[in-house]
């Protein structure tokens, strides 16, 4: 492994000029973890509402639209890329490591930098990449509008705005913070859109008067100036096109639900060769690669979206073209939507009524979700280091064993349990998504999923960190 060119030996030439955060030279503090976060999301939200300098318009249709919330971008604000650099980055990286295309040594440090240092470089090529493609593309106004000298500023407003991003997820990975950057800046965005379209203020005119956009506001709104308060529920309830009450509700339930099946496991009783009574266990939870199925499932459809509205504008005679999928703007929202083709068998039936009304587009959408879910989680577990395999040499090298087992079996005996709970973990996501979805829950199932999964991630991550620090201090 050591001796010879290898692909990664590419990057050594650009480490010396690539932004990096040093690790924690010792321990931190739980509460200035804390602080570190609070401070790296603070940064994150303020991004988020600077609108970006030199744009002409963000007006019309969003092409982006469907991956916002998974991506915590912003539209014309400097957090225009979100996470997309860094995620696409890492999803390639991992990719092309775990089909062994690369070849790395994760216990050879030099192998780590190096990957490290590919996967940030990525990142940069890919935001500075983006970044040109979405002003060439009209995004921000026709560029002979704009001018070279806007144009210029607006891709080096984004560029910086990317190396932030990857700089605030190494700050928080590297031991000065809680999770991961990506991880808390997903959960942020998709907590905000939902607490926003459950109490927005904002005054929306749908041809039955200004109503305001807020299920809850409009709950009250509603009782206190309609006479009709039978009407008035109905209405706050059923609403179209606007967030309502019963909306809220599902999103509540979904909550809930997602929160009871994470406590399902199965507890593998390990033990140490060496020291005697030294007893431990290997969980294998239900989500066993938690939020990641439902993640790329979201990056495939969202890039088969983007390519399809743009093959659809410049080709919507093409046959190809319109098999991909067939858009039009919604009269509510402005929004491109799907309404035929592919993209449109793949998109969420609005609600139950619709699923009645169209049974196959339901039932392809159903099949696709399950399917696509079980397949990323398989995935996922052998390329990211996760697999029966994996864990099994891992426990090997800790110098554990699990009782009653010889060690040649250890691998054996995992392999009964953690193909099973990646492939069902991943329909039971699937499954919940599709149901979110069904019930017209705030945010989509996805965006729900996501944020409840990260949330968990984060109070898991608080109790041992504060029960290790607890013990640090002999208590």
């Amino acid at each position: 492994m050591g001796g010879g060119f290898r692909v990664l030996h590419l990057v050594r030439p650009f480490l010396a000029f690539l932004p990096e955060v040093q690790s924690a030279d010792r321990k931190v503090p739980l509460r200035e973890k804390g602080i570190y976060t609070v401070i790296s999301l603070f940064i994150f939200l303020v991004c988020s509402q600077l609108p970006l300098y030199g744009i002409h318009s963000t007006t019309g249709a969003d092409p982006f639209y469907w991956m916002r919330v998974i991506l915590a971008s912003n539209r014309g604000t400097v957090m225009e890329l979100g996470i997309t650099p860094i995620v696409t980055s890492g999803l390639v990286m991992q990719l092309l490591a775990g089909s062994k295309i690369i070849e790395v040594d994760n216990n050879v440090r030099e192998d780590r930098a190096l990957l490290n240092g590919a996967q940030k470089l990525l990142g940069i090529l890919i935001a500075i990449g983006e970044a040109v493609a979405y002003v060439l593309s009209g995004m921000y106004g026709p560029v002979g509008q704009l001018g070279v000298g806007n144009a210029i500023l607006i891709i080096l407003q984004l560029f910086f705005a990317g190396i932030i991003v990857i700089c605030l997820d190494e700050l928080l990975q590297k031991g000065y913070g809680l999770g991961s950057g990506i991880s808390l800046f997903i959960a942020t965005n998709i907590c905000e859109s939902t607490i926003w379209k459950a109490f927005s203020p904002t005054t929306i005119n749908t041809g039955r008067g200004a109503e305001f956009e807020g299920a809850v506001i409009a709950l009250f709104h509603m009782l206190i100036t309609k006479s009709n308060k039978v009407a008035a529920l109905r209405q706050a309830f059923y609403r179209q096109n606007l967030p309502n009450v019963t909306n809220l509700l599902a999103t509540v339930l979904i909550f809930l639900i997602v929160i009871y099946f994470q406590g399902f496991r199965v507890v593998l009783p390990v033990r140490s060769k060496n020291a005697r009574g030294q007893q431990g266990s290997y969980p294998i939870k239900l989500f066993y690669t938690s939020n990641m199925p439902i993640i790329l499932q979201s990056a495939l459809v969202s890039n088969l979206y983007f390519i399809s509205q743009l093959l659809y504008r410049k080709f919507s005679g093409n046959f190809f073209v319109n098999l991909l999928g067939q858009w039009k703007e919604s009269e509510y929202s402005g929004q491109s939507i799907p309404v035929s083709g592919l993209a449109y068998l793949i998109t969420a039936p609005a609600s139950f009524s619709d699923m009645a009304a169209h049974p196959f587009h339901a039932l392809f959408y159903i099949v696709f979700m399950l399917t696509a879910c079980a397949l990323f989680s398989k995935t996922w577990i052998e390329v990211s280091g996760s697999s029966a395999r994996d864990v099994a040499k891992q426990l090997k090298e800790q110098q554990m064993v699990m009782p009653g087992h010889r060690e040649s079996n250890l691998q054996k005996e995992l392999n009964r349990y953690i193909p099973t709970a990646a492939a069902f973990g991943g329909v039971c996501i699937g499954a919940l998504t599709v149901l979110a979805d069904f019930m017209g829950a705030i945010g989509s199932g996805t965006g729900i999923l996501l944020a409840v999964t990260i949330i968990y991630q984060y109070f898991e991550t608080f109790e041992k960190e504060k029960a290790s620090e607890l013990g640090f201090f002999g208590f």
